[in-house]
């Protein structure tokens, strides 16, 4: 392989491809990266089983090749080098790499070793167009209800899916829950992408890109998106059926500016890391408005007082603080509506302006 690349491009591929290897893998060639020509444009790859990446940047090929190089190594020395032009070479498993007065050798590995970089079948995969911003949006609004825990992988993902005509993703840990309607659709889908697949795309995305395209198949989903593919295995199982647990009525709700419930909820929180994060919103209709209360027995208690718009009948309801905040700093909009009924039953928080779009629901604390 003789090449030449400008520095800018191969520290961005390279950077974000890196991500994806693992060095600490059981496989020693899990933590190198792949470099091969193809036609005009080098392909820089990374996989570790479970998710890969693939960048395509457009250099100047004299002699076609290939070579695999440790991730960390190559990476952060390409990282360091002056924003000039590049010569690669590779000759006898080695690569060779001279930037103006920085010359480097670094041994590597034939890519015979390398496992297959996975792909979906465009012409058989459910695909979607979506817009950077609506696919930013989607993501950020429910991962925030994942799970962490390892025991449960299929809570540990965002659901994807179709129902009545239009494509939602979805997102549970068993004590809140995220919803999204994205775009109408057609197609039938039904799948489980990782979390981290997905704050992986969010990580390489340009500021500058307008759209994603998105492929699955039964077991994958690949990302598409300027010259930059990820593909990932879906996570295996059905995912809970949670709408019969969204509330389709409530006994009472308010709307409240979201800057200000999300300040005196972590007022709030501060007061109540003893308790578990625990805090209790109170509802007066007839003074319209709320009471946010919060007891640390070692440290004291606060209360913040807001006026809302106040509609149904008086309550209180005891929440995690940290839940309501995560929520909070998602949603859309200037305004929030929070509607519950009673003590026990779920929370719904929506945003004013969009609120068929997003819906989150937080389960009350037993107290």
């Amino acid at each position: 392989m003789d090449i030449v690349v400008t520095q800018n491009k191969l520290d961005f591929a390279l950077t974000n491809v890196s991500r994806v290897a693992n060095g600490r893998a059981s496989l020693p060639i899990l933590g190198n990266i792949l470099l091969r020509t193809d036609k005009n444009k080098l392909i820089i790859a990374s996989t570790n089983l479970e998710i890969a990446a693939i960048h395509r940047v457009g250099v100047k090929v004299s002699k076609p090749g290939s070579i695999t190089v440790p991730a960390k190594l190559v990476t952060e020395f390409i990282h360091n080098l002056p924003k000039d032009t590049i010569h690669l070479q590779v000759k006898n498993n080695q690569l060779y790499i001279k930037s103006g007065n920085y010359s480097s050798t670094i041994n590597g590995v034939i890519d015979d070793e390398f496992p297959e970089l996975p792909s979906v079948d465009a012409k058989n995969a459910v695909s979607y167009q979506i817009t950077t911003n609506d696919f930013k949006t989607a993501t950020n609004q429910t991962i925030v209800a994942a799970s962490s825990d390892s025991t449960r992988p299929v809570l540990t993902g965002v659901y994807w899916h179709s129902y009545n005509n239009y494509l939602y993703c979805a997102a549970t840990d068993g004590y809140r829950l995220a919803e999204k309607k994205i775009i109408k659709t057609s197609s039938e889908l039904s799948a489980i992408i990782p979390t981290n697949t997905l704050q992986e795309v969010l990580r390489t995305q340009k500021e500058d890109t307008q759209e994603i395209q998105i492929l699955f198949d039964d077991t994958q989903v690949t990302f598409l998106f300027d010259d930059t593919e990820i593909t990932s295995r879906l996570i295996d199982g059905n995912f809970p059926d949670y709408r019969q647990l969204i509330p389709t009525k409530s006994n009472t709700s308010f709307s409240i500016d979201e800057g200000e419930f999300n300040r005196v909820t972590k007022i709030a929180g501060l007061f109540a890391r003893e308790s578990g994060g625990g805090i209790t919103i109170t509802v007066d209709a007839e003074k319209s408005n709320i009471a946010v209360h919060s007891v640390a027995s070692e440290v004291g208690e606060n209360t913040s007082e807001i006026e809302v718009s106040v509609s149904g009948e008086s309550g209180s309801v005891s929440l995690n603080s940290r839940y309501l905040t995560d929520a909070l700093s998602v949603i859309d909009g200037k305004t929030v509506m929070f509607e519950f009924s009673g003590k026990l039953a779920p929370c719904i928080l929506t945003s004013e302006s969009k609120k068929s779009d997003y819906t989150h629901i937080i389960m009350p604390l037993k107290s």
